[in-house]
């Protein structure tokens, strides 16, 4: 089939819905299809002849009969569409090429940082919409005050109100070396600097799905992932909440996201030779 040469947009504001940024977040195109028919106007037969698909697969794809899992497809389906650059990156979609530029090398063709913020202040909105939409979630953190351990910490009400339904907290065991050197680090006491880890870890008993793991090590990263997204900081003489934040979508061999997965489920994980309690597991 020829892919039809009449452009087709859907209004910027679109792409921006949450309805849309979640059907991109998941690869999902029948969410994909369904927004450009509803905010741009196009009939399953333009969405058809402006990707190069047949308008019995669009109408599969729109009514959940079918998905597209193919990288050429997907390309082709956003090319015809004429999907956004920051909308490709969230499909982990490279920028749409010119005619006669040449195909990047393989890690650039799936850019994963696709946000920066100057701290975790700027990126408070943008986290609080995306964990709406997300089952799993894992929380790297120190103390994870600012993140879950007071009442109008940034991911805490949504814990408490029945949101994601796994989430596995990693906190700096308050009992290890790393803590006193973590403490003279930010200029408090060991003691005071301790109490605020088991603080948080008191306010997260009982809560549902919640599991908490103790770490021992100097923390670098402080990572907040909800499902296939992140928000990356770092921690240095600052603390983890004032450090500019990366937003980062997995992608097939991102190095970032999944390097950073391979941390997280090191830290989760129990050792092989013991094959009891869960490693860093924090006791109730």
């Amino acid at each position: 089939m020829v892919i039809g040469s009449d452009p087709v947009a859907m209004p910027s504001w679109a792409w921006e819905r949450p309805e849309v940024r979640e059907a991109l977040v998941g690869r999902d195109m029948g969410g994909v299809f369904r927004a450009m028919q509803q905010y741009g106007g196009l009939s399953q037969a333009r969405i058809a002849s402006a990707t190069g698909l047949s308008q019995s697969r669009v109408n599969e794809v729109i009514n959940g009969r079918r998905e597209i899992t193919k990288l050429d497809v997907f390309e082709r389906v956003a090319d015809g569409l004429g999907i956004p650059a920051e909308s490709r990156r969230i499909l982990g979609l490279a920028p749409a090429r010119r005619p006669g530029q040449r195909d990047p090398a393989d890690l650039s063709a799936y850019p994963e940082v696709v946000n920066v913020y100057r701290d975790q202040g700027f990126a408070r909105e943008e986290i609080a919409a995306q964990l709406e939409i997300t089952s799993n979630v894992d929380v790297l953190a120190i103390r994870g005050l600012g993140l879950l351990g007071l009442n109008d910490s940034l991911l805490r009400s949504r814990l408490t109100g029945g949101g994601p339904t796994n989430v596995r907290i990693m906190l700096l065991d308050p009992d290890c070396e790393a803590t006193a050197a973590r403490a003279v680090e930010v200029g408090e006491s060991p003691q005071e600097f301790a109490a605020g880890i088991r603080m948080t870890m008191s306010r997260l008993e009982g809560l549902p799905g919640v599991q908490v793991y103790l770490y021992d090590q100097m923390p670098v990263w402080r990572v907040i992932r909800l499902d296939n997204v992140m928000f990356v900081s770092t921690f240095g003489t600052w603390e983890g909440h004032e450090s500019a934040m990366y937003k980062i979508i997995a992608t097939p061999r991102g190095p970032l996201f999944h390097g950073l997965m391979r941390h997280i489920e090191a830290l989760t994980t129990p050792p092989a030779a013991t094959g009891s309690a869960e490693h860093g597991k924090a006791e109730r």
